[in-house]
Order: C-alpha cells, then sequence, then structure tokens
C-alpha cells in the first residue's frame, strides 16, 4: 500500500503509515493503528509498574500475611505470593468463562483480569532478593528493578548479569561498580557514563577498554590518565592521592571539574555501535530498524521498540521483549525466554500465537488468557480442542470490530488495538510512562488516565 496519513485517536495528532508498516501489518494480519506511536508508547508503558511498591495482604488460601506488592490499595487485584503463585496449589483454568457475545471483549477481559490471581510482583526464580520487580533470577539483589541475572546488587535499574554494585542504571557484566550510567563489562568503574571494558576508573565518558583513568572522555585504549592527560603509573598514583576522591569534599570538588571538562569535548549525537540502516539510540548490533532505543545484543527489522534485543526481529512496538513476529507488546520474552507470533499482551514468557494475554508462560494459540502455564488452545482461560479454537477466534475477531469497546474519553477500542488504558491496575504517575512522558495531575486527568495522590 501506499504511504498514509491518519489522525490518532488520542493526541488527534496525525501520523504517517509508511509502505513497509503496511506490508508488516499484512504479514501478521492485523489492521493498521489507529493510535500514533507515541501514544502507543504510552499505552504499552501503563501497564508497567516498576518501582512504585506497597505492602498488601495476600490472598492464597490459608495466607494472610503482608506481601511486597506493586499493585497498591486501589487496585482491586487478587493476589498471591511468588511461591504459591507458581506452584500446583491453585489452577488458572478454574477462572475459565464461556464468550459472551452480548458484551465486548474487553469488559469480559476485564472481568476475567480482577478475579485470576496475579502475583505479586513480577520477580521469578528470585533467592533472598524480595524487593525487586520486575525480575528474573536474581540473588541477593535489593530494590533492583528490571534486573535479569544478578547478585549482591542494589539500587539499580536495567540490570544485567552484574554483580556486587550499587546505585547502576543500564548495565551488562559489570561487577565491583557504582553511581554509573549505561556501562558494559567493567570492573571498579565508578561515576561513569557510556563506557565499557574498563577497570579500576571514575568519570568516564565514552571510553572503551581504559583502566587506571579518571575524568576522562572519549579514550580507546589507554591507562593512567587523568583529565585525558598522560602520566606514568607513580605520577598518576600521587596524582590521585592529591585529589582526595575518596573523601566527600574531594569527590564533589572533582565532580565539579569534571563537569566543567565535559562540555569542552565532543560527544556522538546518538550511541549507535554497528547500527546498520536504523534510527535512534542506545542500540548495539541493529540492522533495518527505525525508530528503536536501548537495543542490545541484536535486533533486526523491527519499528518503534523499546528496551530488549537478544536476537529481536521482525517486530513492531514492543517494550522490555525478545523474540520475533511480536507486536504491541509489554514485557514479553527475556533473555533466554523467547516469544513469536505474539500480539497485543502484557508479561508473556516462552509462548507462541498468544493475542490479547496476561502473565502466561509456555503457552500456544491463546486468546484473552491470563496466568495460563504450558496450555495451548484456550479462550478466557477455558479450553477448546484445535477445530473450536480457531473458529471461535475468527468469530471473536469479527465481534470485537461490531462491538468496540469505548472507553470514557470516546476513544474506540476494536481488534488490532493494545488494551485500553482503563483496564489498567496502575495510576499514570505509578507507571514508567511518567518518567518517559511526565504530566501533571490536571494533564493526565484530562487525558483519561488515573492518578495516584502520595500517600493514598
Amino acid at each position: 500500500m501506499d504511504q498514509e496519513t491518519k489522525q490518532c485517536q488520542n493526541c488527534k495528532q496525525d501520523f504517517t503509515i509508511e509502505p513497509d508498516d503496511f506490508n508488516f501489518y499484512e504479514k501478521i494480519k492485523v489492521p493498521a493503528p489507529t493510535w500514533c506511536p507515541e501514544c502507543r508508547t504510552v499505552r504499552r508503558m501503563l501497564w508497567r509498574n516498576e518501582r512504585e511498591l506497597s505492602k498488601k495482604k495476600c490472598n492464597a488460601p490459608g495466607h494472610r500475611e503482608e506481601l511486597i506488592s506493586m499493585y497498591g490499595d486501589n487496585s482491586q487485584r487478587v493476589i498471591y505470593d511468588q511461591e504459591y503463585w507458581w506452584s500446583d496449589k491453585w489452577d488458572p483454568m478454574e477462572y475459565g468463562q464461556l464468550y459472551d457475545f452480548q458484551k465486548s471483549f474487553f469488559d469480559q477481559y476485564n472481568e476475567l483480569l480482577q478475579e485470576v490471581p496475579s502475583q505479586a510482583l513480577a520477580n521469578v526464580n528470585a533467592v533472598n532478593s524480595e524487593w525487586c520487580n520486575p525480575g528474573i533470577d536474581n540473588k541477593n539483589c535489593y530494590l533492583c528493578f528490571a534486573a535479569t541475572k544478578n547478585e549482591d546488587m542494589a539500587y539499580s535499574n536495567r540490570i544485567s548479569s552484574c554483580r556486587d554494585s550499587f546505585d547502576i542504571y543500564i548495565a551488562d557484566k559489570c561487577e565491583l561498580c557504582s553511581n554509573s550510567l549505561s556501562i558494559e563489562k567493567c570492573t571498579g568503574v565508578h561515576f561513569s557514563m557510556r563506557s565499557k571494558n574498563c577497570i579500576d576508573s571514575w568519570f568516564l565518558y565514552d571510553c572503551n577498554n581504559c583502566n587506571n583513568c579518571v575524568g576522562c572522555i572519549n579514550l580507546r585504549n589507554k591507562q593512567y590518565y587523568i583529565f585525558n592527560t598522560a602520566y606514568t603509573k607513580e605520577e598518576y598514583q600521587k596524582k590521585i592521592d592529591d585529589l582526595h576522591i575518596n573523601t566527600r569534599s574531594g569527590l564533589e570538588n572533582f565532580k565539579k571539574e569534571f563537569d566543567k571538562f565535559i562540555l569542552s569535548h565532543p560527544r556522538r549525537y546518538a550511541n549507535l555501535i554497528n547500527a546498520v540502516n536504523s534510527t535512534g539510540d542506545n542500540l548495539q548490533n541493529v540492522k533495518n530498524s527505525k525508530w528503536c532505543f536501548d537495543i542490545v545484543n541484536g535486533m533486526e527489522d523491527s519499528k518503534f521498540c523499546i528496551w530488549g534485543g537478544y536476537g529481536w526481529k521482525d517486530s513492531y512496538d514492543g517494550l522490555g521483549c525478545n523474540g520475533e513476529l511480536m507486536y504491541e507488546l509489554s514485557d514479553a520474552g527475556a533473555v533466554g525466554r523467547t516469544c513469536s507470533h505474539t500480539y497485543f499482551s502484557v508479561a508473556v514468557q516462552n509462548s507462541v500465537d498468544a493475542q490479547y494475554c496476561h502473565s502466561i508462560k509456555g503457552c500456544s494459540h491463546v486468546f484473552g488468557c491470563i496466568g495460563l502455564r504450558d496450555k495451548q488452545y484456550c479462550i478466557l482461560n477455558k479450553q477448546y480442542t484445535k477445530e473450536e479454537y480457531e473458529a471461535l477466534v475468527l468469530k471473536i475477531i469479527r465481534h470485537m470490530n461490531d462491538m468496540p469497546y469505548a472507553d470514557k474519553k470516546g476513544r474506540i477500542y476494536k481488534y488490532g488495538e493494545f488494551f485500553p488504558t482503563e483496564l489498567s491496575s496502575f495510576a499514570y504517575n505509578e507507571t514508567i510512562a511518567q518518567e518517559y512522558f511526565p504530566l501533571t495531575k490536571e494533564q493526565a486527568i484530562n487525558k483519561g488516565y488515573i492518578w495516584k495522590d502520595p500517600g493514598t
């Protein structure tokens, strides 16, 4: 199809759908979007609460203790602790319901969403890491968010395979580091940014393979440098001793000097490493991908995707994903937990052909399901044969178009739209949407979003 300009249902601004976009939508058999890319991103982010944690009573049978939960007091969701939720002591299929063609799909889905128990935290295989969310395979971690395979970490966000570090934002395979942003394969690096393969260094910016360097920018393969000036090992050590960066006053004074120094040097317009025919920022080993951000270890032929990688390909509109042929997803797949042919879903792992699902794992051919594990041919948590399932899904898609859901702002949700924002259990300012697209309370309410006042 030719390029087409549409008006976004949400912000009322025009946006463009390119011929390649239409080709993708045709490949996965979904209609073109009615929301612009930015509004679609916000809509997905409204389902991801990372750091707004509270205590809430566990609803599991025989359990009444308080849990650390991402669902606050205003949420009506039934919650179980991690151990009970993942156990065989309850069956999500018991909540299955027949599809009712007298109600909209999203009304029925919301009813199921309030009945099926949810995990208090999205914290899988956590060992002594109760205050992490979302997290996978973490040990001895505290207040770490969007964290995978870490050990002995604290106060960090978006970290993977890190150890013995504090106060890190975006890191991969680092140890003994602190107060740093976007670092990779570093050891003993502090107060640094956009650096990799560095050792025993402080206040680095965009450095690679450096050790024993302090206050440096844009260096490659260097050692014993201070403010980009070379020293002998003995001179370097004496200068470091004189700077007293091991004291609070010395550290603060050095930081002021580094802030001035960094402004005098050129910087790359974007952090693109081996990015071929791609646009965005913080891209690593990416090919033929547009408007993508924070992608590591590989992506191909994708668009409008944020946070993820590890071979992610042929996908549009993803947040925190890994897999192929994916569309309009939040938290689908992770390292070693890829998905494919998965659309309009939240918190999906190792699943194929899943649509409008939440918190499922190891499933295939499921539609509108919540909390299922290792199931196939299910709709609204009810089991069908393969033939029954395929016939009913086609009827449901037609019904979603004939009887669409309309939210309080008059926005229409037919088949092909992500979940209505009203169905999310989180207020706007509880989610990462507020971090990326900050709004005032009045602005959020005017846009039809829920707002949570402090202390409520």
